[in-house]
């Protein structure tokens, strides 16, 4: 098996297990201090990757914005900022995102030969981009991309949920920090940690509790996947 990064997920949740609402608006149901600690989480890591529907809906940078976490990142001699990887099976990614706008270092991209060829040729000249000849991007290959070309070791999904589901399903998931709020949204349709509810994994994933804080009324979580001995 080819080297990986060390993949981490951080996602926010509300008491009834879902991560947004049925019309996928932005994730800002969780306090100033959980956002916080998605900043500290993203500084720890070498690598922050969301897939197309995350970034277009938190219309996102995926940058630093706190001087000391970029400072503290320099003097470890690491970049200002992770680097910033987006995926998407379709391609149909915005080259005006705020992403590839926003004047930090170029992003990566991941997609397929589904992608627009116009999309692809305004892309090309704003980002990393790299088209896997299939329907769906091969997360293992992709993890391996980003290990040996970009020497990525730690990596966080910071979403959505159907991203993280595929890289679940792929065994490409090490650790998990979950953040639960309290709110209850409810609807068949709200996205859960694996996506709208509905198909299984093809097998359930085992965790083990490592970590859990109370602040304020939400609840910081951190988990580990346990995987059977080889």
């Amino acid at each position: 098996m080819s080297p990986r990064p060390f993949i981490t997920a951080n996602f926010a949740m509300t008491a009834d297990g879902r991560i947004s609402t049925k019309a996928r608006t932005p994730s800002d149901f969780s306090s100033a201090a959980d956002k916080r600690r998605l900043l500290e989480i993203r500084a720890a890591c070498d690598a922050v990757l969301v897939g197309a529907r995350t970034l277009a809906a938190d219309t996102m940078t995926l940058g630093l914005p706190a001087d000391d976490l970029r400072a503290a990142r320099k003097v470890r001699g690491l970049p200002d900022i992770p680097l910033r990887v987006v995926v998407s099976n379709t391609g149909r990614l915005s080259p005006e995102s705020r992403v590839f706008t926003s004047g930090l270092p170029p992003a990566v991209v991941f997609s397929t030969r589904r992608m627009p060829t116009r999309t692809c040729t305004a892309l090309a000249g704003v980002c990393d981009l790299f088209l896997h000849l299939a329907e769906s991007v091969n997360l293992g290959a992709m993890m391996a991309t980003l290990r040996e070309e970009y020497r990525v070791k730690r990596l966080v999904c910071e979403g959505g949920g159907t991203l993280l589901k595929a890289l679940l399903a792929a065994d490409l998931v090490d650790e998990l920090h979950i953040t639960l709020c309290p709110l209850i949204f409810g609807g068949a349709k709200a996205a859960t940690l694996t996506g709208i509810a509905g198909d299984y994994l093809p097998a359930s994933v085992r965790l083990k509790l490592v970590e859990m804080l109370p602040v304020g009324s939400e609840c910081f979580t951190r988990w580990r996947v346990l995987r059977a001995p080889v």
